[in-house]
C-alpha cells in the first residue's frame, strides 16, 4: 500500500461526491422555482438509492469475477462488501475499500445526471424506483464493460478477465466518457420519450430561475471533476498530473467554443451558456484526458464546445423535451470525446496510443466507434423499457395540476422561497400597507 497514492484516492472520491450537490444546484439553477426542489431532490435521491445499492451488490456486480463474455460480474460475490475490509486486500497500491469508495461516487452521479431531462414534470418516487433500477440493470453492467481490467500475474498472463470493452475490444475511456455520459445521455433520451413534454413546451418561455446558481454548480462542478479524471490515475502520479492539466485546458476551450457560437448565431454571449461550454468540455475531456497532449485536449475541448453548443438546438427540430439538455450535452460530449480519442490520441501522453492524426491510422478509431455505439444503443434500449416500466406500473408523470401549480408543494410539501408579508409584525395590515404605498408616492414625486 502507498500512503501517497490512498490519500488522493480518498481525496478524489469526496471531490467526486461533491459533484452531485453541485449538479443539484446546476440543474436546480435552470429550472423554474416552482420546480426547483424536486429537481435537486432527484439527485440527492439517486445518491441515496445508489449509494445503498452499491455496498449491497453494486460493486460486486461491476469488479466480481466475470461471468462470462465481460459481461457481467457475479452480483453477489461481495454482497455487502463482505471480504473487502482487510488490511491486505488491495487494488494496485490502495487498498480495495478506497477503490470501492471512489467507483461508489461515480454510479452515484451517473443515475443523478439523467435527471435533468425530465425537469419539471417527474414524481419523486417513481423517479428513486427508476434511479434503482438502472443502476442494477444498465450502469452495472455497462461500468463492468468499461472499468473492470483484467488482473494479470508478473509475467503478464490473464489471471482473471474483465469486461469486453476495456480488454477485448481496447477501447480508451480513461474516466467514463462511455459508462458515464453516453450512458446516461442515452437514458435521458429514452426518459424525455416516455415522459413526453412539459405543459406549454416549446411555446412557453422556460428560463431558468437562478443563474447565479447555475454557475455555482458549474464550478463545483468543476472542482469536483478533477477528481473525477485525476482521481482515475489511481495515484498520485504524473497520469494524475497530465490529466489534470488536460481538464482544465479542454474545459477553457470548450467554454470559448460555445461562446463563440452563440455570439455568432444570437449575438450575445450568455452566463448560461458559459456555464454549460464548461460541462461540455468536462464531459468531452473525461474519456480522453490520459491519451492526448494538453495541444490535443483543447482541440477536444473546442470541438465539443462547439458541437454541443449546436447539438442543444436539436430538440426543437426533433420534438423530444430534454429539458436541461442533457443530451445535447452528455450524449453528445460523450461521443465527440470519445470519438476525438481515434484522432487526437499520442503516444506522448500516458495512455501510449496514437490516434489518426499522429500516424496510427484508423485502428483506435473504430474501437471507440464501437464501444460508444454498444453502450448507447444498450442504455438507450434497456432505458426505454424501464421508463415504461415504471410509467404503465406506478405511473412516472406528475399531474398536469401539480406540473402548472408547483411540483414542489405537489411531491415535496415545501416551496424554494418563502416571500415575507408585506403586513407588519406589531401593525395592522392596512396601515403598514398604506404607509408603504405613500411612501413610494413621496418618493416617486421627489425624484
Amino acid at each position: 500500500m502507498d500512503t501517497g497514492d490512498t490519500a488522493w484516492v480518498l481525496t478524489s472520491a469526496a471531490l467526486v461526491l461533491l459533484m452531485t450537490p453541485g449538479l443539484a444546484f446546476f440543474y436546480g439553477g435552470m429550472v423554474r422555482s416552482k420546480s426547483v426542489l424536486n429537481m435537486m431532490m432527484m439527485s440527492l435521491g439517486a445518491m441515496a438509492v445508489v449509494g445503498v445499492l452499491w455496498a449491497l451488490y453494486g460493486y460486486s456486480t461491476v469488479f466480481a469475477t466475470d461471468l462470462g463474455g465481460g459481461l457481467l460480474g457475479k452480483p453477489f460475490e461481495f454482497f455487502g462488501l463482505d471480504g473487502l475490509l482487510a488490511a491486505d486486500q488491495l487494488s494496485g497500491t490502495i487498498p480495495t475499500i478506497v477503490f470501492v469508495s471512489f467507483q461508489a461516487v461515480f454510479a452515484i452521479i451517473t443515475v443523478a445526471l439523467i435527471s435533468g431531462a425530465i425537469a419539471d414534470r417527474a414524481r419523486f418516487g417513481p423517479w428513486l424506483l427508476f434511479a434503482g433500477l438502472w443502476a442494477t440493470i444498465v450502469y452495472f453492467p455497462v461500468a463492468h464493460w468499461v472499468f473492470d481490467f483484467d488482473a494479470k500475474d508478473a509475467d503478464g498472463n490473464v489471471t482473471e478477465a474483465g469486461g469486453w470493452i476495456a480488454n477485448k475490444l481496447a477501447a480508451i475511456d480513461f474516466a467514463g466518457g462511455t459508462a458515464v455520459h453516453i450512458n446516461a445521455g442515452a437514458a435521458a433520451l429514452a426518459l424525455a420519450i416516455v415522459l413526453g413534454k412539459r405543459v406549454g413546451w416549446p411555446k412557453e418561455p422556460m428560463k431558468p430561475h437562478s443563474l447565479p446558481l447555475v454557475v455555482l454548480g458549474a464550478g463545483l462542478l468543476w472542482f469536483g471533476w478533477f477528481g473525477f479524471n485525476a482521481g482515475s490515475a489511481l495515484g498520485a502520479n504524473v497520469t494524475a498530473g497530465v490529466t489534470f492539466v488536460n481538464t482544465i485546458v479542454a474545459t477553457c476551450a470548450a467554454l470559448l467554443g460555445w461562446l463563440i457560437v452563440e455570439r455568432v448565431r444570437d449575438g450575445k454571449a450568455t452566463t448560461l451558456g458559459a456555464a454549460s461550454g464548461i460541462v461540455a468540455g468536462l464531459v468531452a475531456i473525461t474519456p480522453a484526458c490520459s491519451s492526448v497532449t494538453p495541444l490535443g485536449a483543447i482541440a477536444v475541448g473546442a470541438i465539443a464546445g462547439v458541437l454541443c453548443a449546436l447539438a442543444v438546438s436539436l430538440k426543437y427540430r426533433f420534438g423530444y423535451d430534454d429539458s436541461l439538455d442533457v443530451v445535447g450535452v452528455h450524449l453528445v460530449g460523450g461521443l465527440v470525446g470519445t470519438l476525438l480519442i481515434g484522432l487526437f490520441a499520442s503516444d506522448k501522453a500516458p495512455a501510449a496510443v496514437n490516434g489518426l492524426f499522429y500516424g496510427g491510422g484508423v485502428d483506435q478509431l473504430w474501437r471507440q466507434a464501437v464501444g460508444a455505439f454498444a453502450v448507447l444503443g444498450y442504455s438507450f434500449v434497456l432505458s426505454l423499457a424501464l421508463g415504461y416500466l415504471v410509467k404503465f406500473t406506478v405511473g412516472f408523470r406528475a399531474s398536469e395540476e401539480a406540473e402548472v401549480s408547483s411540483i414542489d408543494e405537489a411531491e415535496h410539501a415545501e416551496r424554494a422561497y418563502e416571500y415575507g408579508s408585506l403586513t407588519s409584525a406589531r401593525g395592522t395590515g392596512k396601515a403598514s400597507v398604506a404607509a408603504g404605498a405613500t411612501a413610494v408616492l413621496e418618493g416617486s414625486n421627489k425624484s
